[in-house]
């Protein structure tokens, strides 16, 4: 007669589906909140759950990845960080295309539960609405003239 118990399989936790994001547009400082750190912070926080423990892997307090989330144009960032939580996806435009098709957006990557690197992904749509825009421009100039 065996008198152990079986050991208890817990299932692995899924990941919730972190989606790209605009970073948030700041001064570029090496020790502050860069666009590699923004994305590996979000990246951690979706890994494990815990903005403390994900501050803690990036080398931010929490309190500064707070003040990052009030920022104004942070909307994106603040969609990203709540479905890193695995609260709802919620869809996010913004209204500068020239920020949009310069910066593009940024996506977390992960691998069997762990996060991996972040990827750059150039927005196209930001980048065919100016230029749709300068066409127009340039065309209403040829007419004029």
């Amino acid at each position: 007669m065996n008198t152990e118990s079986p050991p208890i399989v817990r299932p692995r936790r899924r990941l919730p589906r972190v989606p790209a994001f605009y970073p948030v547009p700041l001064r570029v400082t090496r020790t502050g909140w860069t666009l590699q750190r923004q994305a590996d912070f979000l990246g951690y926080l979706a890994e494990t759950g815990s903005v403390s423990a994900a501050c803690a892997r990036v080398g931010m307090s929490r309190n500064s990845a707070y003040k990052l989330r009030k920022k104004p144009a942070a909307e994106s960032f603040a969609a990203a960080w709540d479905a890193a939580l695995g609260l709802p996806v919620r869809r996010v435009t913004i209204g500068d295309l020239q920020f949009l098709a310069h910066h593009g957006l940024v996506k977390p990557l992960f691998r069997g539960g762990k996060y991996l690197r972040s990827i750059r992904k150039p927005d196209s749509s930001a980048l065919l609405k100016l230029l749709s825009r300068y066409d127009r421009l340039i065309g209403d100039r040829g007419r004029q003239g």
